[in-house]
């Protein structure tokens, strides 16, 4: 390749990685034309090419408005070009049936449903998943092809071939379509000089980063080294001064335990979260106008149902129907959750708090059959409305079992970062009643590190099929 090729060439890698970032922004773009393009080409094969009746043109733009929020929030554009298009237009698609379900809500609401063409509606739906399938499929080809040729690449070293640097390597080698060409390792260590590590091969020692960086033409270098190695960091700076290449530096925080961990500014300062709530901004209301609104219709559907199993509680023995019991949810907050009263108003007077077991004989009848088909917990739709609770999260616990359970098992209390829950993550995995506790908490804990308004949907779904009945419900 003479100098002139290789000029272009450098110019169109420099291009495309600069604009590369767009694409994400040139996908909600696209997402949002699909849907107005949809409604109105619906529209058209509906009733003709008239004049679009301003109702029917309000519904596209608040579906429009509502893809702009939900599509974001379901994270469909977080690592883009690790996903396949099949991958990508299922998420999109279940996004798309999300902003449609909220649509027709809101009409249902403002009572404008039957000014509406179920018919035009029924197209607008698969015609804004075709156009996204068609689209996605387009930009999924052109980044195949661009990646095959090495367009947009950037040539990248590893300065530590330790744990946290092999899993750097780890994690880029297995992305689809990678933005990195991986040139090889720098380690200190004598013996792993020229050596491979995992396939990739050790170029050299650290101290040798600026005559190897030049020579291989890098474009980044990756510190990873652990934190204790702040002199190192300062060295491999101080070696690099007088290059170009671009300096990323990944601390070890992976060695302590994390809770849905991230990288923010405060006050200017770059700050590592190594345990925060996911729930913060958007997303506070985006969860609680899910809770409110499907508790309301939960409570609204349900309210024959409530009706006969409070009669048949006030039938079965002495004492009120609900039963109050306190629970501890986000952020340590104790409430009273409310359940249909299945026990004897006196079951744990003598005995005090006792951890619900199989075969314990303190259930009423009727509070046996609520307890094994779950019915008991359907007043807590009640808890959610007056926002003690959400539908899924974490279920709550007794302040006394609370004090015993922190002190024994580790990272406890991070199931207290979000909302408790009717049911949640590790309900619909089979890990309630009398079961581990370890199992119960590394299960919510993958729940609050990987929230989305599309898992919830998820587990409420799954709940249904697999929640109530369960043999460890009791």
């Amino acid at each position: 390749m003479n100098f002139e090729q290789l000029a272009k060439k450098n110019l169109v890698n420099g291009y495309f990685r600069e604009y590369v970032s767009t694409f994400s922004y040139l996908t909600r773009l696209l997402d949002v034309l699909s849907v107005i393009c949809g409604g109105y080409i619906a529209y058209f094969l509906k009733f003709g090419m008239n004049t679009v009746v301003f109702h029917y043109q309000a519904a596209i733009f608040v579906a429009s408005l509502f893809t702009l929020i939900v599509f974001p929030l379901t994270g469909i554009y977080r690592s883009f070009r690790g996903r396949t298009w099949l991958q990508q237009v299922q998420k999109l698609s279940v996004a798309w049936l999300y902003v449609i379900a909220l649509l027709i809500t809101t009409v249902f609401f403002t009572k404008s449903s039957g000014s509406y063409s179920r018919e035009w509606m029924a197209v607008w739906v698969l015609l804004t998943i075709g156009m996204i399938s068609l689209y996605r499929c387009a930009i999924c080809y052109l980044l195949w092809v661009l990646h095959k040729k090495g367009i947009g690449k950037k040539k990248l070293i590893i300065v530590g071939a330790g744990k946290l640097g092999r899993h750097i390597y780890t994690t880029l080698k297995n992305q689809k379509i990678s933005d990195f060409d991986v040139l090889g390792f720098l380690d200190d260590a004598p013996e792993l000089r020229h050596k491979e590590i995992d396939g990739l091969p050790c170029l050299g020692g650290i101290d040798e980063i600026n005559q190897i960086a030049t020579n291989y033409q890098a474009d980044e270098v990756i510190i990873a080294l652990p934190l204790k190695c702040t002199q190192r960091v300062k060295d491999i700076l101080y070696l690099l001064r007088h290059s170009t290449t671009t300096i990323r530096f990944v601390p070890n925080v992976f060695e302590f335990p994390l809770t849905n961990y991230s990288v923010t500014r405060v006050a200017g300062l770059h700050v590592y979260n190594l345990s925060e709530t996911p729930l913060y901004g958007i997303r506070i209301h985006i969860k609680a106008l899910e809770d409110k609104l499907l508790s309301f219709l939960i409570l609204l559907g349900l309210s024959p149902l409530f009706l006969l199993i409070a009669t048949a509680v006030k039938l079965s023995s002495p004492g009120p129907v609900f039963y109050k019991q306190q629970r501890v949810s986000w952020n340590g907050v104790c409430f009273d959750m409310l359940k249909f009263r299945s026990m004897p108003v006196d079951a744990e007077k003598n005995s005090g708090p006792q951890w619900a077991r199989k075969n314990e004989n303190r259930a009423t009848r009727v509070g046996g059959f609520l307890r094994k088909t779950s019915l008991d917990e359907l007043p807590q739709f009640i808890n959610v409305l007056k926002g003690d609770m959400s539908i899924v999260g974490p279920r709550p616990e007794r302040p006394v079992f609370v004090e015993k359970f922190k002190r024994k098992i580790p990272k406890y209390m991070q199931k207290h970062l979000v909302k408790a829950g009717i049911t949640g993550w590790a309900q619909i995995h089979g890990w309630r009643g009398d079961t581990c506790l370890e199992k119960r908490i590394e299960h919510d804990l993958h729940y609050i590190e990987n929230w989305s308004l599309l898992l919830d949907i998820k587990i409420i779904f799954l709940t249904v099929f697999k929640g109530f009945i369960h043999e460890h419900a009791y």
